[in-house]
């Protein structure tokens, strides 16, 4: 993963006025949770810079370098919350990291290729997980996995377990849990494709009544 280096400043806004008036001025309030001494430390981020630096992440949980005045902190970024409108970082809070120490993360997890059991026999690939947990060091962590599933033939799952990550990576999502099936045609409900949620049925009475 690319170094992400963001400038933050320490900060003593707090409540909703408060930070409403920071955010006025090009800010992003902002936590971080200290590992060594204990406790949380309120920050502040330039809005451009970090916008600028989280440009083509993906991921919500990233080691990031936090610039605390000349000061470097290693830290994950543990959750982003975003404008529901604007859809602009409002909160970020980060976890202080050591780089030696490894770290669980959430990751999520992309499937790449063409099932054979959908290109030869007309079956549907239905993902059933989205996303795994593993271990890792922190500078281990990945932003994403792409799965490769084209060897997937009708019928048959792709398990947990059967995931090769490498050394660098323990897999903590339960192994027998199912990531990806490619189910029979006349198991697949009808009109659904590749990747299509099938629409959800909703039973009224006698009737049934299909939820677009």
């Amino acid at each position: 993963m690319d170094q992400i280096r963001i400038k933050a400043e320490p900060r003593t806004e707090q409540g909703t006025g408060a930070v409403r008036r920071l955010r006025r001025t090009g800010m992003i309030p902002g936590s971080v949770m200290k590992m060594r001494k204990g406790g949380t430390e309120l920050i502040k981020l330039p809005a451009h810079d970090f916008m600028m630096a989280m440009r083509g992440h993906a991921s919500k949980q990233l080691l990031v370098t936090l610039d605390m005045d000349g000061r470097e902190v290693p830290a994950l970024m543990r959750e982003m919350q975003n404008d529901v409108l604007a859809g602009t970082p409002i909160h970020v809070d980060f976890s202080e990291v050591s780089l030696t120490e490894k770290v669980r993360v959430t990751v999520p997890v992309y499937l790449v290729g063409e099932a054979v059991g959908v290109k030869l026999g007309g079956g549907v690939l239905e993902q059933v997980l989205r996303t795994i947990d593993v271990e890792c060091l922190p500078e281990d962590i990945a932003e994403k996995f792409e799965i490769d599933v084209s060897g997937l033939g009708l019928d048959q799952t792709l398990f947990v377990r059967d995931l090769q990550l490498g050394d660098k990576q323990t897999v903590v999502t339960r192994g027998e849990l199912a990531l990806a099936v490619v189910k029979a045609p006349e198991d697949a409900p009808a009109g659904a494709a590749q990747g299509e949620k099938a629409p959800e049925v909703i039973k009224k009475g006698k009737e049934e009544e299909v939820k677009k």
